[in-house]
């Protein structure tokens, strides 16, 4: 077998950007539902599609960001001006946010965990094609992931899951090198090689 020596440079180099620093412009609707097609090829036992998506773009992400906002603010009135200004733009940071929701539920054949990590896979291959497509992506969960009082606001139906949000847009700054595991930290190996 040949190695992709493209496929093998993006991997060995893939970082994440910052959603604080990405700016317009971000992709199109077009682009859009190519990175949506590229992120729904992943392992999916048993073809169940076990996550959905939400794009968020334009003027809502302001007012999703409002909407979260008095929630945080609620939770804790005594924010600093520095989180007041990181809880009002939650998801306006970047001009396209992707929200990868889980759907995964009870099955006969098929493990609920499987279902949860095929919606992972999805976030990581839409980090992926967000790239190939020539942009700058970060996937975060945050809070309001897993807080259920602001799943009504973001589109999110009971039963379901946020796996993560997918920022997209353009580098701001070069993307930086991060401290990797070692390997031997990582790695059991059982067995003698052939």
């Amino acid at each position: 077998m040949k190695t992709d020596i493209r496929l093998f440079d993006y991997l060995s180099n893939r970082r994440s950007i910052p959603a604080f620093q990405m700016a317009s412009p971000g992709p199109g609707q077009a682009e859009i539902e190519s990175m949506l097609r590229l992120a729904s090829r992943v392992p999916d036992h048993g073809k169940l599609a076990p996550w959905r998506f939400i794009v968020y773009r334009g003027a809502e992400r302001e007012r999703i960001s409002a909407e979260l906002f008095k929630i945080a603010i609620a939770d804790k009135p005594d924010l600093s001006a520095e989180m007041i200004a990181v809880e009002n733009t939650r998801l306006s940071r970047a001009p396209v946010v992707v929200a990868v929701v889980s759907t995964a539920a009870p099955h006969p054949k098929i493990p609920e965990w499987e279902q949860l990590m095929s919606a992972g896979a999805v976030c990581l291959n839409l980090l992926m094609a967000a790239n190939a497509h020539g942009f700058a992506s970060n996937w975060l969960t945050e809070w309001y992931a897993f807080d259920e009082r602001a799943y009504p606001v973001l589109g999110v139906k009971p039963g379901e899951k946020i796996a993560g949000f997918i920022h997209i847009g353009t580098a701001m700054v070069p993307p930086t090198e991060r401290p990797r595991p070692d390997l031997k930290d990582i790695v059991s190996w059982v067995g003698e090689p052939d």
